[in-house]
Formats: structure tokens, sequence, C-alpha cells
């Protein structure tokens, strides 16, 4: 695909994102791993509903910014989650209003945020991570990412929002989208107890379309 499609891309999903209020103001970022090892990324201060392609960020494969306007200050979040993700193309962060809510809950398990509720959330999003808060920006939240050795290609920052991974841009944005819509089901329901899926369910899932969850990595009892 070529660098100008991508940008194009970009612009079109984020601006999908925002029109649905999916991330407010200027918040969330997204970004696109390129083929000579450099990436595009949505400048900083800049909403994802308003991108000009032609000043979304272009860092080189160090990471300097080569043309557009600065980068994110997220920067870090998105390079830690490429260097443990060896199959990640696209990153996308947002700070959805149902998954930021889902992550102040204090009963969630940070190794598994939400319940199997649904097909849909598994297949695309597999199972999501909880990393402890830490302010925007923070170099931290690095080594926080790292310590889940790229198991998670979803991640729910607490207090924040999440961050996920995806090998295109669309399979990173509907990804996103999932884990959202399955935290507002996951907050209407609670308190009522549900049936989600059982682990029988789960491993037919898991079987049928090839997904790839954390714990079915080698130590599964």
């Amino acid at each position: 695909m070529t660098e100008t499609k991508l940008r194009d891309d970009i612009c079109r999903f984020g601006r999908s994102l925002f029109e649905r209020g999916l991330t407010p103001g200027s918040s969330g970022n997204i970004s696109l791993r390129l083929d000579d090892g450099g990436w595009l990324v949505t400048p900083t201060n800049a909403s994802l509903g308003f991108l000009d392609p032609g000043r979304i960020s272009r860092l080189d494969a160090q990471g300097r910014l080569t043309s557009g306007d600065a980068p994110t200050k997220e920067i870090p979040l998105h390079t830690a989650l490429y260097q443990t993700r060896a199959e990640a193309r696209a990153i996308v962060h947002l700070h959805s209003t149902h998954a930021v809510a889902l992550s102040m809950l204090p009963e969630i398990d940070s190794k598994a945020v939400l319940p199997p509720m649904t097909p849909y959330y598994l297949m695309r999003a597999g199972q999501t991570a909880l990393v402890s808060y830490h302010r925007p920006g923070d170099p931290a939240v690095v080594a926080a990412i790292k310590g889940l050795a790229g198991r998670y290609s979803s991640v729910l920052l607490a207090n924040h929002g999440p961050v996920v991974a995806g090998e295109t841009l669309e399979a990173a944005v509907f990804a996103t989208e999932e884990l959202e819509e399955t935290a507002k089901l996951y907050l209407l329901l609670r308190g009522l107890n549900p049936r989600h899926l059982s682990p029988e369910q789960v491993a037919d899932l898991v079987r049928v379309f090839g997904i790839s969850l954390p714990e079915q990595d080698g130590h599964h009892h």
C-alpha cells in the first residue's frame, strides 16, 4: 500500500472514531509501521476528527521526525507495543468512555479486564491486560508494557484508555471498537449475574478461529 493511501486511511479511520464520540477533543492517537522501519503517527494535540494527511508525523526507524508536525507524546507507548508484538503494524489509542470506566473498577482482573462475553471480543481483541496508572507520556509505561512480553494485543491503561495493536489499521480499529462495546456491555450488566461464554465455548472459538489467548500459550491446565 502506498504511503499516500496509508495517510488517507489514518485520517478516514480517525474521523470515523471521532465522529462517533469514541475519543474526545484532541485525545487519542494512531500509528502505522512502514516497510522501511519508519512510522506514520498522528501529531500531538491533533483531533482525530480533523487530521490533515500531509501533516501526519513521519518518523524514521530511529524515531526521528523526518516530516510533518511534531508527533504525539504517547510515542513511548506505541514503541513498547511494536517492540514486543512483532506482527503489529498499526496501533490505536483512544480515551473511549466505557473502556476508561472499566479500567477504574476495583474488581477487574489485570490479566483479563473482561470476561469472555461475546465471540467477537475474543476474535478481535483476544484478552485485554490492565496496566496500572501512569501519567500520559510517562516513560515508565514502557517497562509496564514490556512486562506483558507481547502476549496481549490489547492493553487498558488505568484511568486513561485502551491501546490496541493490529496487523492492519482496520484490524486495530475494529479490535478497539470491540473492546469499547464489550466494556459497555459489562457496565450495563454489572451486578446482574449475566451468562458468559463457558470454557468449552471459548475453547471452541480458539480452535475454529485460531485465536491466540495469553493463558493458552504453553501453561494452560
